[in-house]
């Protein structure tokens, strides 16, 4: 309720938004590719959705701090550890598993220093997923958490440093 009335945010030049668009759309292609190739058939998924954001942050926002590769990594891996955990022990009482699962991924994000808002969403994924996601358990961690935004840093390193108006990671660690 205490906003300001300065207006919207600056326009980003058309080399951003050109550069945004091919980083987000080769780093979502490569993970998509990866898991139709490597994983169909198999009870493994490599997408889920918080990585919609995380390409926003890393193609959209390349010198955000929620954007640098701790973040990215850490806060995916930490918050899937941190679902499946709470799955496992509040499966029971879905609402209190999915409010545990949040909250809790986002204090020990930042507490580790490792703040990425989509984070959350691995957490709650790993909470509020199908059968399927349950079943990984622990893999979850790995696949998806830990391979897909490692494919994702791979690609933002790649393309985000082309232009020499932008430069990625500002920060690795």
């Amino acid at each position: 309720m205490r906003g300001t009335t300065r207006g919207s945010p600056p326009r980003v030049s058309n080399a951003e938004i050109f550069w945004s668009w091919v980083g987000a759309f080769l780093g979502i292609a490569l993970v998509a590719w990866v898991d139709q190739f490597f994983f169909q058939g198999l009870d493994l998924t490599l997408m889920i959705g918080s990585f919609g954001a995380s390409a926003v942050l890393i193609f959209g926002a390349v010198r955000s701090p929620l954007a640098q590769p701790r973040n990215l990594l850490g806060g995916h891996i930490l918050s899937a550890i941190v679902g499946v955990l709470c799955w496992k022990l509040f499966h029971a009482y879905p609402w209190l598993a999915e409010a545990m699962a949040v909250a809790t991924a986002i204090a020990v994000m930042h507490a580790t220093r490792t703040l990425h808002p989509p984070g959350g969403a691995t957490a709650l994924i790993a909470v509020i997923g199908s059968v399927k996601v349950h079943q990984l358990s622990f893999i979850y961690v790995l696949i998806p958490a830990t391979v897909g935004p490692l494919i994702l840093l791979v690609v933002a390193v790649l393309v985000n440093n082309i232009p020499t108006s932008r430069r990625y990671p500002e920060i690795w660690f």
